[in-house]
């Protein structure tokens, strides 16, 4: 740059005579020099203010890069966040399913169990009484045989004649 500013000396126009100087704020000073290089140092402080600008730009295009790429870093996990949230919801919704359908079947299953055990309980109850009707059927025909061998024994012995040893053990 400074070759670039040597070949732009030349006094400044309209009598400047570089003996003023200009302040501004305080830490902020600016001053111009006074002898014949005026118009090259200014240029000097022009390229190094675009140098600044640039550096600037350059620093806010890597900010930017840097601020679009997080945000669609962010959008990315957000995007694969609802993903697995969608399928996570559609897995439950599976679940759910799956095991309904498993508790209608065991609620049929235990329905037909539950059936089964009272056909069952019906058909116990049902030869319970048929065997409780035999049994007094049974004992029934054992006393209706022993009158039947008592009366034959009557009419084949006599009415007043106990000569039987069996009639006697049950008298």
């Amino acid at each position: 740059m400074a070759q670039a500013s040597s070949s732009f000396r030349r006094s400044a126009p309209g009598g400047y005579d570089g003996a003023r100087s200009y302040t501004g704020d305080a830490g902020n000073i600016l001053s111009f020099p006074t002898h014949d290089t005026d118009g090259a140092t200014a240029l000097d402080l022009i390229y190094q203010a675009a140098e600044m600008f640039q550096d600037i730009e350059h620093r806010a295009r890597d900010i930017e890069a840097n601020a679009q790429a997080m945000c669609q870093s962010a959008v990315d996990k957000l995007v694969d966040a609802e993903r697995r949230a969608e399928t996570a919801e559609r897995s439950r919704g599976e679940i759910i399913r799956d095991i309904d359908r498993r508790l209608q079947e065991v609620s049929q299953a235990l329905s037909a169990a539950q059936a089964r055990i009272e056909a069952a309980e019906a058909r116990a109850a049902a030869a319970d009484l048929r065997a409780a009707t035999a049994e007094a059927g049974a004992r029934n025909a054992s006393r209706l045989l022993a009158q039947v061998e008592d009366a034959i024994r009557d009419r084949l012995l006599g009415a007043d004649r106990d000569v039987h040893p069996l009639r006697r053990a049950r008298a």
